[in-house]
């Protein structure tokens, strides 16, 4: 029994290798997305444009223009303005992502000690960008006043905020090894969900159904190159994450490849039965693509899973991508306990029990 499903496993390998447009799939594209998620899916904001509109003639709207205009990496240009057509234009062209207003007694009102406000007016169109903005320019308002209250001796409060796991809050460190869930799992997919319609598209499937191997050796033979595949890419985008981006993996790296190998079998169970259904390699890839689109937005690596509304939260639940992320995140930068990790592992087992055991049962019955 285990010569054949061996030398089904090495048919399996062979067979994806040898066939170029299958080898090309499953590097170019991974590697290209890798790169692309990498350094551009960030949610951090650098070199903005923002517009200024002065009408204070004082020192302190002055400062503080300077202080926003040299915050590191954050404004690349700062716009002066003349009058409000002129800001509103500017802004409603995208030249400008906000534009700061500083009404005529600003400094005058700061001098005599009573409040001064300035306007920020975000563009709504770019709402994320246009919320973190306000909080960057927030904090540089903020620390002035302190500044202010400072020079006059009155003693004050001083927040000193820090950040646990993340100390210099680098959205790389979320979004990269969040990528293993997402490109593992395109992987897998491809692999295991190309495999049967390759056969039919051959003319090979017959051949393998009255080859000496049983319906379950079949299923082994064609689920285990898949993880072995999968394995190798979630390995290469961690050693990518590890000594590229420097970010540290500081948990059980053992526990992590035995969630990354039951993860992967829950993915490839779906790949199975996308197969054993379809007919041809470009049905399969088009299943492939419909079930990695849903399972990526509800996995939470887009939105928080807390975000979404409550009737379709219990469904995240059934999308293996939710728990292995969890794991990913957790390992890499807080040393997350095992008790923790197979807390996170059992239902993606259990997960991986069902998808296998249904394309198993499909697969028998498209023998019969």
């Amino acid at each position: 029994m285990w010569e054949r499903i061996v030398s089904l496993i090495i048919k399996e390998i062979r067979a994806v290798w040898r066939d170029p447009k299958s080898r090309t799939m499953l590097i170019l594209p991974p590697m290209i997305q890798l790169v692309l998620f990498s350094f551009a899916a960030t949610l951090e904001v650098k070199n903005v444009d923002i517009a200024v509109l002065n009408r204070d003639a004082g020192g302190h709207s002055i400062e503080l223009i300077q202080r926003v205009a040299g915050a590191k990496d954050l404004v690349r240009e700062v716009l002066l303005t003349h009058s409000e057509s002129e800001a509103g234009d500017a802004l409603a062209a995208q030249q400008v992502i906000a534009v700061m207003r500083f009404p005529p007694e600003f400094s005058r009102q700061i001098d005599a000690g009573r409040p001064a406000e300035v306007d920020l007016m975000l563009d709504g169109r770019r709402s994320n960008a246009a919320q973190i903005l306000e909080g960057y320019v927030n904090d540089i308002v903020d620390q002035y006043a302190s500044d202010l209250r400072g020079r006059g001796g009155t003693k004050q409060a001083v927040l000193a905020p820090r950040a646990f796991f993340n100390p210099n809050l680098e959205s790389s460190w979320n979004t990269v090894p969040s990528l293993t869930a997402i490109l593992t799992m395109l992987v897998g997919l491809v692999v295991t969900g190309l495999s049967v319609a390759r056969e039919r598209e051959l003319g090979t499937f017959e051949q393998l159904l009255v080859s000496p191997a049983r319906p379950g050796e079949i299923i082994v033979g064609k689920t285990v190159p898949g993880l072995v595949i999968g394995l190798a890419e979630g390995s290469l985008i961690i050693a990518f994450a590890r000594f590229v981006f420097g970010i540290p993996l500081t948990g059980s790296v053992p526990l992590l490849y035995l969630a990354m190998a039951v993860y992967l079998a829950a993915v490839i169970g779906v790949g199975l039965f996308i197969s054993s259904v379809v007919a041809t390699q470009q049905q399969a890839m088009l299943g492939a693509f419909t079930f990695v689109a849903p399972a990526m937005l509800l996995s939470g690596f887009a939105t928080p899973i807390a975000n979404m509304p409550d009737w379709l939260q219990p469904v995240t639940l059934v999308d293996p991508a939710r728990y292995f992320l969890i794991i990913i995140k957790g390992v890499f930068l807080k040393d997350m306990p095992a008790v923790e990790v197979l807390g996170e592992i059992w239902p993606m087992g259990l997960i991986a029990a069902f998808t296998l055991s249904a394309a198993s049962w499909l697969f028998r019955r498209r023998l019969q």
